[in-house]
């Protein structure tokens, strides 16, 4: 029974490991939509969305049937609370890429960006694809180090979305409102999906030593 039980604890790792290639593959496509007005893209993203969710729910399922079935104690009740709280931060994260799918989208054929920030989305989308795919591996390996590497990653991605607001609101811009706010609200974007990915890295340190790492939620 144990040998089984902890199959399935491997199962669910396994499942949030997946879903962190997912939301990787989802920002990394919608962030190509987005630079490149590819409407394919980004429809691709937007129908992949709900492969994201079903993937949540499944992971959520399989861990409170463990809770409800095994009652676990220690380090098993850690994973599967860790992997209960990880799914729900994966999934965030798809839904981000989603909104980046959507906006490119929306103002198809024309780009969503201007010229001189496209340099800024490319590298946050750069960073964010990174961080999910870490969060894979992190998943996998349970290393506390790298998982504490990734704020590094993050700090970058908090660094580039400060510096759009001052681009914005320099005087000679000159894109006009709804562009400044498509820029702002796609920087927010990226920026959570970051802080969501770095979320997930610290509940894989919470399950290694029973400590949650300086912890600020995410809060959309």
């Amino acid at each position: 029974m144990r040998e089984a039980y902890h199959v399935e604890l491997e199962n669910l790792a396994t499942r949030l490991a997946e879903m962190s290639v997912q939301v990787a593959d989802a920002m990394e496509r919608a962030t190509k939509a987005l630079l490149e007005s590819d409407l394919k893209l980004a429809e691709q993203v937007i129908s992949d969305d709900r492969l994201v969710d079903d993937a949540r729910a499944d992971c959520e399922e399989q861990a409170y049937a463990l809770l409800a079935l095994q009652a676990p104690v220690a380090t098993d009740l850690r994973i599967v609370l860790a992997a209960i709280h990880a799914a729900e931060s994966l999934e965030r994260m798809g839904d981000l890429a989603l909104h980046v799918a959507k906006a490119a989208r929306r103002r198809h054929p024309d780009p969503v960006l201007p010229a001189n920030v496209q340099p800024y989305f490319a590298d946050m989308g750069t960073i964010a694809v990174r961080l999910a795919r870490k969060v894979e591996q992190i998943i996998k390996t349970r290393d506390v180090e790298a998982a504490r590497s990734l704020e590094d990653d993050d700090d970058h991605v908090d660094d580039i979305h400060r510096h759009l607001f001052s681009v914005i609101m320099d005087k000679n811009w000159e894109h006009g409102v709804s562009t400044a706010v498509d820029v702002t609200l796609l920087g927010r974007f990226y920026e959570r999906y970051a802080d969501h990915a770095v979320s997930v890295a610290r509940r894989m340190v919470f399950v290694v030593t029973g400590r949650m790492p300086g912890y600020s939620s995410p809060d959309a």
